[in-house]
């Protein structure tokens, strides 16, 4: 390419330089310019009193000479005449026509046109660019000032992406606006490089976008990609590249560059990539001809099954939708310039003929129409090109009278973007001229004039120009050039009688307010399978909610495995990345695809465990209530009255407490239970353990008093001092509840550690050393009645209590040291249920081994509740 750019600099020293090269003042006010060469180009130009340039591949090859600055010039030698590229500069032509008949747009002012053919080669496209820009005249005047309006003011093409590249290069340099129809290449949106470029087809960062839609559309995200080898084909890569994976529309699963000419070792290899690779979805970004010679493998090689993705250069080409091709490029969808109509074009294109009269210029390009379309020669024929031939043209030939593709004008796609770069260019030159002098955007704030009207002056108002055509489309240029992409959507549909349609299907346009949109009407969509559905291209199966997606090492995005969520987490969402942890009291569903609340877990009344110990507490409560009645109807027999029958009741009463207290353990815990449950079972403790610490006291008193000397120390174990010892000791339990609920309240608390997936409702006790504190007490007093009784065991005495209170105590210190390592160790619910058991287990130890004896002498022996049996007298020796 730098050679390229250092031969045009160099052509454009040479077209327009001052003559002679070195002058003296006395000669500066008679400079002239003289063209140093005059490119012999085929065209047809109309005057007026501004001039637009056009740019036409009204040829498709050509014999182009030796490019030397030595030799004098060569005509270039144009063959293959193409009717659509005709058709093209016509419209350009109908278009000026159309604008000058026009009394609101650009009044008392024509404009005139000058058409030249590029023979679609790179040479003759930038000769005929700089030929625009400078003029054909041999020698002309500058003014005083070296200003003055150009030869044109605007070119409307090239068609070709890298001609335009290499013409915008040099003429950018001088802000000479260059409107394009046709070239798409996303490098031209580089506005550093490419000032005056702009365009009104959209650019292929555009129609990439438009590809991705798709494929995002139908879920197609594993493709493979063809490209040309040449400007068009590499941006297309590029911006597949860097576009494909930030849109989430899939990946690529190779990509191929097409070669130039005939390549059959390449164009197989190519093949065989494609049927080797899971990809069923082909986009190919080339030229006709690149197709042909693809496509012409394939049918050899039988290969089906495939999508094709066609890019605009070939969606619409007829020399693809034959026989041999349509059941394998059948259901093709293709991107296709927007078509619209122009009324009155067809009637313009009858009207053309070889003897107009077009001021005096050379009508080249009409003749070689006339000689093809008519199999005709204009004699002589013109010097250097070839078409010519069969019988002599008279100019009275009848374009209706025969068919020529010429006149197609049901499909008009690149002739619209024509009508609409040369409107664009009047519209910008009409608010220019609509300028009010002392309110222009210029120096100073002034306007241009037709008199000193300069092409950057025109490329300011084309960069801001806004209007819409009668086709009713928006046409304006963004930052970079470009006008509001849109694009039709075309289906290659294989007719059951053999013939094939190409049919719009859908749409993709670029709005200022809603963005890019894509919209498909797949019922008319023809499907080239058996099921008539849009085929399957994904690399991996989506991931279904409840997994996640997991790349596979070395592959691309979309090569992945679908991995579980662990256990609390989840993935709502087909192909999710990740997942997500449930909140706190929330849990995982069995299919981890949504998050359900945590069974909740403690002792309750309704379960089995539950319901057994809310029986035996009550059963003990009432079996309590039993007893208390029993001692209270015969609280006047001598088995009741002996040991204070005072602190039995309150023993009973204690003991009922006991057996309630555990039903606080029981249900869900709440903030008044957890308080409660500890304090009451502490308090009811020790006040049933300090009945027993003083009824052993007063056994002990007892019978010390009975021995000689002893009778004064009755008078410490009184009915008040027992009141008042187990008041004493029941109120320092208290006080010790009280102290640990102010400081460290126990409180409910959700526990998650024991389990993931349940929530164990549990009372945190809050302080650990209160309860310790709580439960030492407990046990200090219960060690301390066991080792008195222990020692009164022996006492002389028919029904000595002391053996009782011995027992019972031994059945509550062995529960309550079985109860800490099995509190300790228990979780959740189970740690109640311990410490239910253990106060249930307690509670009835104390109320048997205590009572039991008594009932049964009460209600079983009545004969033994008599005084004398008591003291050891009712009975006789044999």
């Amino acid at each position: 390419m730098s050679f390229l750019v250092r031969y045009l600099l160099l052509r454009v020293s040479l077209i327009l330089i001052p003559s002679p090269f070195f002058f003296s003042d006395s000669v500066f006010l008679s400079l002239s310019c003289k063209l140093r060469r005059q490119f012999k180009l085929n065209g047809i130009h109309k005057s007026g009193d501004v001039i637009l340039g056009g740019l036409f591949e009204v040829h498709y090859s050509s014999d182009f000479p030796e490019l030397t600055f030595t030799s004098e010039p060569h005509q270039p030698s144009c063959k293959g005449f193409d009717p659509p590229g005709f058709r093209h500069a016509m419209t350009m032509a109908f278009a000026i026509d159309e604008i000058n008949k026009n009394s609101t747009l650009l009044p008392n002012m024509t404009l005139g046109y000058s058409l030249y053919d590029n023979c679609a080669t790179l040479g003759i496209g930038v000769s005929a660019a700089l030929s625009l820009s400078s003029g054909q005249e041999e020698q002309f005047l500058l003014q005083e000032n070296c200003i003055g309006t150009p030869p044109v003011l605007g070119i409307v093409g090239d068609p070709f992406s890298t001609f335009s590249i290499a013409a915008s290069n040099v003429l950018g340099l001088f802000k000479l606006p260059i409107v394009s129809y046709f070239a798409t290449c996303s490098c031209l949106s580089d506005r550093r490089r490419f000032p005056s470029f702009f365009r009104t087809i959209p650019s292929d960062a555009f129609q990439v976008r438009a590809m991705i839609q798709i494929l995002k559309h139908f879920g197609w995200t594993w493709a493979g990609l063809l490209i040309s080898d040449d400007d068009y084909g590499l941006h297309a890569a590029r911006s597949f590249q860097s576009d494909l994976a930030p849109s989430d529309g899939g990946c690529l699963a190779y990509t191929e560059i097409l070669p130039w000419g005939n390549d059959p070792i390449e164009y197989k290899r190519i093949v065989d990539v494609m049927t080797k690779s899971t990809a069923r979805v082909v986009i190919v970004f080339a030229h006709q001809m690149h197709m042909i010679q693809l496509m012409e493998e394939v049918v050899k090689r039988n290969v089906t099954g495939l999508q094709w993705i066609a890019s605009e250069a070939w969606t619409l080409v007829d020399g693809l939708h034959t026989p041999a091709f349509m059941p394998y490029l059948g259901g093709t969808l293709g991107i296709a310039i927007r078509r619209g109509k122009i009324p009155g074009l067809r009637d313009f294109l009858l009207r053309i003929n070889p003897q107009q009269d077009h001021d005096g210029y050379e009508n080249s390009m009409v003749k070689q129409f006339w000689e093809h379309t008519f199999q005709c020669r204009f004699a002589p024929p013109p010097a250097g090109w070839v078409e010519a031939g069969g019988a002599l043209c008279t100019g009275q030939e009848d374009l209706e009278s025969v068919e020529t593709e010429f006149l197609d004008i049901t499909n008009l796609r690149p002739e619209y973007n024509v009508y609409k770069a040369v409107y664009a260019l009047a519209y910008a030159l009409d608010d220019m001229l609509q300028c009010e002098p002392g309110r222009g955007p210029f120096s100073e704030h002034s306007c241009g004039t037709l008199q000193r009207l300069e092409p950057w002056q025109l490329m300011y108002y084309l960069e801001r120009v806004n209007f819409t055509t009668s086709f009713g489309d928006q046409v304006s240029f963004d930052e970079n050039g470009d006008a509001l992409p849109i694009y039709d959507i075309m289906n290659w549909q294989w007719l059951a009688d053999g013939r094939t349609k190409v049919q719009t299907v859908g749409e993709v346009k670029k709005s200022a307010f809603k963005g890019e949109e894509l919209k498909l009407v797949e019922d008319k969509i023809f499907w080239n399978s058996e099921a008539k559905e849009p085929p399957k291209s994904v690399c991996s199966e989506s991931c279904p909610p409840g997994t996640r997606m997991a790349r596979k090492r070395g592959q691309p995005v979309c090569c992945f495995d679908c991995i579980p969520c662990s256990e609390g987490e989840i993935s709502n969402e087909t192909d999710s990345m990740e997942c997500t942890s449930c909140p706190d009291d929330f849990w995982s569903s069995p299919q981890r695809d949504h998050c359900v609340p945590k069974k909740t877990e403690f002792l309750s009344y309704h379960e089995p465990l539950g319901i057994c110990l809310t029986t035996a507490s009550l059963l003990g409560t009432f079996i309590c209530a039993v007893v208390l009645g029993i001692f209270i109807y015969h609280r006047s027999t001598p088995m009741v009255r002996a040991n204070n029958s005072e602190l039995s009741f309150l023993l009973l009463v204690s003991l009922k407490l006991c057996f309630l207290c555990s039903l606080l353990f029981i249900g869900r815990p709440r903030l008044w239970t957890c308080q409660l449950r500890h304090a009451a079972f502490g308090i009811s403790f020790v006040l049933c353990v300090s009945c027993i610490l003083v009824k052993t006291m007063v056994v002990l008193a007892v019978f010390k008093a009975s021995k000689p000397g002893g009778g004064a120390k009755l008078k410490w174990f009184g009915a008040i001092q027992q009141r008042g010892t187990v008041l004493v000791l029941t109120c320092i339990q208290a006080a010790i509840c009280t102290c640990w609920i102010i400081s460290a309240s126990p409180m409910p608390h959700k526990n998650t550690q024991y389990h993931n997936d349940k929530i164990v409702y549990e009372c945190v006790v809050g302080s650990t050393l209160a309860f310790v504190v709580l439960l030492g007490y407990i046990g200090l007093l219960a060690i301390l009645s066991f080792l008195l009784a222990f020692l009164a065991r022996n006492l002389p005495d028919n029904f000595n209590e002391a053996k009782l209170i011995t027992f019972s105590m031994l059945i509550f210190c062995a529960v309550w040291v079985a109860f800490v390592p099995a509190y300790v160790n228990s979780p959740g619910k189970y740690a109640d249920a311990v410490e239910v058991f253990a106060i249930l287990a307690s509670s009835f130890g104390l109320l048997v081994a205590l009572f039991g004896p008594k009932c049964y002498i009460i209600l079983l022996r009545p004969e033994r509740n008599t005084k004398k049996a008591i003291m050891g007298r009712g009975t006789t020796k044999s």
